[in-house]
């Protein structure tokens, strides 16, 4: 088993477990602190993320920067980010079913390393993958499940946020609920946050 965040990113960039490995420009291995206690977790990288190599840097990753800045998060100081599949699927479709778990053993080695109180999952995709496979995201996000000494919430993608503005209140309240969760489990997240 990996021994440190150097050796799993190591294998992750030498990939070839599924066809993803033949168009991708760079490996999305995740970003942030590898202490965190709060972990986001998207489906996959797109075209941005696969040109820059970190995850949610596009017009999707600057709302979801502001999001977590209303609730005094920030990507590179007290939270981990990263996607279930480290390779942009072609022209941004899902990542298929094989695609997620050839990947996925890089996602649980990361989760085994940082060790988070909290999961997010971003979209529907992820919240199918990691909470259950019959996840309704419109229905669902927003909603804690404990299991494994973990609490995750599934809340909607910032992507299907810019592409239906009328979700934007309740992905805040949804924000809203993660900082109060966070208060509530690993309050040291907001230790140095003034």
């Amino acid at each position: 088993m990996y021994q440190n965040f150097e050796e799993i990113k190591r294998d992750c960039l030498n990939c070839q477990m599924c066809r993803l490995y033949e168009g991708r420009h760079n490996v999305v291995f995740g970003v942030g602190n590898p202490q965190a206690q709060v972990m986001f977790i998207g489906e996959g990288p797109g075209e941005q993320e696969d040109l820059k190599g970190e995850p949610f840097v596009g017009k999707a990753g600057q709302l979801l920067d502001k999001m977590l800045y209303a609730v005094d998060l920030d990507r590179h100081k007290n939270i981990y980010i990263t996607n279930i599949v480290k390779c942009r699927p072609p022209h941004n479709r899902d990542p298929l079913e094989d695609e997620q778990d050839a990947c996925i053993r890089y996602l649980r080695a990361q989760t085994k390393m940082i060790r988070p109180k909290i999961i997010i999952a971003l979209g529907r995709i992820a919240g199918m993958k990691l909470i259950k496979p019959d996840l309704r995201i419109t229905r669902e996000h927003g909603v804690w499940i404990y299991t494994k000494g973990i609490w995750m919430m599934p809340m909607f993608h910032p992507a299907a946020i810019l592409r239906n503005p009328n979700q934007m209140e309740e992905a805040f309240q949804d924000f809203q609920s993660l900082r109060n969760k966070i208060k509530e489990v690993c309050p040291q997240v907001y230790v140095n946050e003034e």
